[in-house]
């Protein structure tokens, strides 16, 4: 087994989906010994998409421009990531509703057509297939799954667009309200994944 561990809260060590996804790393581990973990903080950077990264990525120039040759470099990494992994840990803290901004351009940046989904006759098809995504979902207020959180539908849909439809979420939802509570129902959740 190959995890992929990702990390996209700003709070550091106070960071609940951090302690979440570490959690479910350790536990992975314990019961797959010879696993394999790469690790990757978003927030130490993740370019977000724009006019250079589409005309090198998308639009795939003959003579790409140094600039251009970063962001394939860049866009081709953290897929590389995802296409090398059985199992994703994603921790997806909730700032305003939604997910982080690092979080999200690295969903753009995994987004790539012909190469994670393509377009068929039949709508598109996820090509990142065969693997399972576990998310760590913590927010100090939002309840998870109601009309106010605008990730964890967005996080499963975009994971499903891209062949990954085994998703399982750990909730540690309303922190501000109940912290031990909270904490109490992502340990539930936790413990029903098989590992």
């Amino acid at each position: 087994m190959h995890i992929l561990h990702i990390d996209s809260a700003v709070t550091g060590s106070d960071s609940v989906t951090r302690q979440l996804t570490a959690d479910i790393a350790d536990r992975l581990k314990q019961a797959n010994p010879d696993a394999t973990v790469t690790y990757r903080d978003l927030n130490k950077g993740v370019p977000a998409i724009d006019n250079t990264w589409y005309e090198s990525v998308r639009k795939g120039v003959d003579e790409p421009t140094a600039a251009q040759k970063d962001r394939i470099s860049d866009s081709d990494s953290l897929l590389g990531e995802v296409q090398e992994a059985d199992t994703l840990i994603i921790g997806l803290p909730i700032y305003n509703f939604t997910l982080p901004a690092p979080l999200k351009s690295w969903l753009d940046q995994i987004a790539r057509a012909g190469v994670s989904f393509r377009y068929t006759e039949n709508g598109p098809e996820g090509l990142l297939k065969n693997k399972r995504a576990i998310v760590a979902y913590a927010s100090g207020g939002t309840p998870f799954g109601s009309e106010m959180d605008f990730a964890s539908d967005y996080m499963r849909h975009m994971l499903g667009f891209l062949g990954i439809t085994d998703v399982s979420f750990v909730a540690a939802d309303r922190l501000m309200m109940d912290r031990d509570a909270s904490l109490a129902r992502a340990k539930e959740d936790m413990d029903k994944i098989a590992a």
